[in-house]
């Protein structure tokens, strides 16, 4: 069997892409996707984001409110009847990246065109900006987690154009994640101001989550 992990996965998409996946909680709260996780096939670490560096050392001349305004700018971009059609998925099936990970996970460039894409959306606003370096790119939550966690950027507070990784039923385990996006502010109020692609609606789109469904954050080393 094919191994694929990509970012998370609705449950209408869970009989087309694996056979023999870990169906994920259900989001908690309104409009929260339903989410599963791939079953991983070798260590997640074991290809880091190209051109990121340990303790990303490339700097960028990007600041946090570029790379947020450019994410709030895809608001409402949404992907088609079978998953995919976004430029997210097409750009990152196209990129050299796409082949590390095809070689780490298994499958082919042509399976990211219809996978679940929040990372990649994450990874192709950094791509657009000019931060990839600080933002990195991956397919799968996970690895793109794992990645901020190897380079020293991995923590628990919110701020404006970190990377933020949820887990619908409060899991705190970077192995718990199953959804990502930018964090646009903390509310102050338990909750934080996120952008994000593929939501439950299958659109890019600005929530506001519970810091209760947060695993953590990824900060990227922006312009000041």
């Amino acid at each position: 069997m094919a191994k694929y992990r990509f970012s998370h996965i609705r449950m209408r998409d869970y009989a087309k892409l694996a056979l023999g996946a870990t169906v994920a909680a259900a989001a908690l709260g309104v409009n929260a996707a339903v989410n599963a996780e791939m079953a991983p096939s070798q260590d997640t670490a074991a290809v880091a984001p190209a051109e990121a560096g340990r303790h990303g050392e490339a700097k960028v001349n990007v600041t946090a409110r570029q790379v947020v305004d450019l994410a709030k700018a895809q608001v409402g971009t949404s992907e088609n009847a079978s998953g995919g059609g976004t430029k997210f998925q097409q750009w990152y099936a196209d990129s050299p990246r796409a082949t590390e990970t095809v070689q780490r996970d298994g499958g082919s460039r042509q399976d990211y065109l219809n996978a679940a894409w929040c990372s990649m959306f994450v990874s192709w606003v950094g791509e657009e900006s000019g931060a990839r370096s600080q933002v990195g790119w991956d397919a799968y939550t996970v690895a793109h987690a794992k990645w901020f966690a190897a380079n020293d950027r991995w923590g628990t507070e919110a701020r404006p154009g970190a990377v933020v990784f949820f887990s619908w039923d409060g899991g705190k385990s970077l192995s718990d994640i199953q959804h990502v996006g930018f964090v646009v502010k903390d509310n102050g109020d338990g909750t934080i101001s996120t952008v994000e692609g593929n939501t439950g609606n299958g659109k890019v789109e600005e929530r506001v989550r519970p810091t209760s469904q947060v695993v953590g954050y990824g900060y990227p080393h922006y312009a000041v």
